[in-house]
């Protein structure tokens, strides 16, 4: 089987993007983690796959999977390449694009200077929905972890996020902390892990462990829920810039129950095919 695909990447957070309408590619988990690997392989954070959508007044379907070929529900970075990609290879001349995923529907949009908005939705913060083991919503969680106490809040952006606050990302935890995070039993569906430093009320730093990846130069969902969280603990405006290995990425949220806008570059690497 032949695969045409594109390489693309959102502030390095790297993507193998495959049209999946004018061909049929069959994969299933042990594919997609020979197709991810960086050594013999394509090598890439996410796969996206573009699709036609099951749902009237949509565009396409939007799917993901991670490296080790689990599939998730949502990825930002990915949509704003997903977008780029449909628009490049002429699936659409569209410069709003309503697209189907896991979690809903996410309206993308081309701006001008060729950066993306998308419209991420509402955030989840209901620990059930998010999901988090635990009864009542909080702005700050806790847990116990290796003999001390870890706070944390958490939201959904289709996908779970926990966000630690930390002084210095820098020295944060992260390949360390991360991954026990990621598989704690707070989390039942696993868990995205933020740490979030706070310089300004309209400026933080991030770094990511994405579950099933492992730190990327950036995630899309991840600035996102940063975002929320540190507006949801008052330190942040309503307006935020967040700067990540990758780049920067400007996210949007006026409040609880309102829309999330990510806007950011998307990026075309390269073209090819490949035989599995």
């Amino acid at each position: 089987m032949r695969i045409r695909f594109t390489k693309m990447h959102g502030l390095g957070n790297d993507f193998m993007v495959i049209d999946a309408i004018s061909q049929q590619p069959q994969l299933d988990g042990a594919a997609i983690r020979k197709l991810a690997d960086r050594q013999f392989g394509i090598g890439f954070d996410q796969l996206l796959l573009v699709e036609c959508p099951t749902k009237p007044d949509v565009d396409f379907r939007y799917r993901i999977y991670n490296a080790d070929g689990s599939e998730v529900e949502n990825c930002g970075n990915g949509a704003r390449c997903f977008a780029k990609f449909v628009r490049d290879r002429r699936l659409t001349g569209k410069s709003s694009i309503a697209v189907q995923t896991a979690n809903g529907i996410m309206t993308l949009n081309v701006q001008a200077d060729g950066r993306i908005s998308a419209d991420m939705g509402a955030p989840i913060l209901a620990p059930q929905e998010v999901p988090i083991q635990q009864t009542e919503q909080a702005c700050v969680y806790t847990l116990e972890l290796d003999n001390q106490t870890i706070e944390f809040g958490a939201a959904s952006m289709g996908n779970p996020h926990a966000v630690l606050v930390v002084d210095n990302v820098e020295t944060a935890p992260v390949e360390s902390l991360g991954p026990k995070l990621e598989t704690h039993p707070m989390f039942p569906n696993r868990v995205n892990v933020g740490f979030m430093q706070v310089l300004a009320r309209n400026e933080i730093s991030l770094r990511v462990f994405e579950r099933g990846v492992g730190e990327t130069l950036a995630c899309g969902t991840g600035a996102c829920a940063a975002a929320v969280v540190g507006q949801l603990q008052g330190l942040l405006d309503s307006q935020v810039t967040v700067h990540l290995p990758g780049g920067d990425l400007t996210i949007q949220w006026p409040g609880p129950g309102q829309s999330l806008i990510m806007t950011g570059p998307a990026v075309t690497v390269y073209q090819g095919q490949i035989r599995l």
